[in-house]
């Protein structure tokens, strides 16, 4: 097999990198955080993000499109989660890759086009507040608020990384905002030893690498009335959150 350079000559490495770093750094805590939500183990949420990275950039079909941890799926995961067990999740997700194959050959993507405009705002809305919901439990310790010293310090971290996400455009786009506030934030906290939540402090997330195995679940139909409706929403939604 004789590789073609020339594709390759246009790519903006560094642009690349710094994408590749911002979106690994902020996956993280994103997809454990979702994990908790869907009450799958953070070790799950982990694996599946990296999976969901990895596929989409080898073989995403639009340039910049990354995809990951997904709080509109979360929400809904939660409900077959509690109900029926994570097997049943395993099983509804691979149901949903087959779904999207066929809604991609059958071009069924372009009736997209035809959700109006206020519909996809608000689910974006919606997104956006279930994701900021997911980031309470930090500030709070076994239900309760954290102790006054402790709270001003997470609100005045959080106050930071706001202001260089806004003011580091303003400066310059040759550095990523959201990467620039990550690392930033970051030297604050290790530099002066702020004692702060990490995601250690979550969850633990060792471990090795994932086994490949087949979900345990009954292959009936009564199985496939149960994962059938799950499997739907879940391609709903991540189509609209990419």
């Amino acid at each position: 097999m004789i590789l073609n350079f020339k594709k390759f000559s246009g790519i903006n490495y560094k642009t690349e990198l710094m994408s590749g770093l911002t979106v690994a750094l902020a996956l993280i805590p994103e997809a454990v955080a979702f994990a908790f939500i869907a009450q799958v183990s953070p070790l799950t949420g982990l694996y599946a993000a990296f999976f969901v990275c990895l596929i989409t950039s080898l073989f995403g079909g639009r340039p910049a499109m990354i995809s990951g941890a997904t709080g509109a799926l979360a929400v809904v995961m939660v409900a077959l989660v509690v109900s029926h067990g994570p097997q049943y999740l395993f099983a509804s997700i691979i149901l949903m890759g087959i779904l999207q194959v066929i809604f991609g050959l059958l071009k069924l993507g372009k009736f997209i086009r035809l959700v109006p405009a206020p519909v996809v705002y608000g689910f974006v809305n919606g997104l956006a507040i279930v994701i900021f919901m997911a980031q309470i439990p930090q500030f709070k310790d076994q239900g309760a608020w954290l102790p006054n010293n402790q709270l001003l310090i997470m609100l005045a971290l959080c106050a930071l990384t706001m202001a260089i996400m806004y003011i580091m455009p303003k400066i310059t786009t040759k550095f990523p905002a959201p990467l620039a506030s990550i690392l930033i934030v970051s030297a604050v906290v290790i530099s002066f030893e702020i004692d702060t939540k990490t995601v250690g402090d979550m969850a633990s997330i060792k471990g090795g690498l994932p086994i490949f195995h087949i979900p345990e679940v009954p292959f009936s139909l009564e199985t496939l009335k149960v994962i059938f409706p799950y499997s739907l929403l879940f391609d709903h939604g991540r189509g609209w959150s990419n």
